[in-house]
């Protein structure tokens, strides 16, 4: 996926200059909870067609808030001050919600994540931006083999 899509959306006709540090962390994580979302639904289908409900699934396991919170663990050292104080602010923001599939920590670390694309997707940075988002899918995958090869051998799959 190239940086077009984005960059026809975030340029468009009824789209003004923002300054971005006016928004909450919060907002910055609602657009970029979108970003992510779509950017995982696109890799999906261009992986190859399925049933919706196959798709889902499998979507599931890059969007849900403990596959974010590895993720940004795993990216962390390639981040900018810049940016890493983002995920901070986004991290420590307080959201009045409480998850229901996950635990506080992990949903902490999942909005800081999100926070990050939002404020790189309002920043129209949106090269930086995909660099991320393909980081974040060799982080999520490295992940899925890693647990994949640990599991053990069950008697059956001989």
């Amino acid at each position: 996926m190239n940086d077009e899509i984005f960059r026809l959306v975030g340029e468009g006709e009824s789209m003004k200059p923002v300054d971005i540090n006016t928004f909450s962390p919060l907002a910055l994580a609602y657009v970029g909870d979108a970003v992510y979302e779509l950017y995982i639904r696109t890799l999906l289908l261009n992986r190859g067609n399925a049933p919706v409900h196959k798709l889902h699934l499998r979507s599931v396991a890059y969007v849900k808030a403990k596959a974010q919170s590895d993720i940004i663990h795993g990216m962390i050292q390639y981040l900018t001050d810049e940016e890493a104080e983002v995920v901070r602010r986004g991290r420590n923001a307080k959201s009045g919600t409480i998850p229901k599939h996950a635990d506080v920590v992990e949903y902490k670390y999942a909005t800081g994540f999100e926070t990050l694309l939002g404020y790189l997707y309002m920043k129209k940075d949106y090269r930086r931006m995909l660099e991320l988002l393909e980081l974040s899918v060799k982080i999520s995958d490295e992940g899925k083999q890693a647990m994949a090869e640990d599991k053990p051998v069950d008697e059956g799959d001989k």
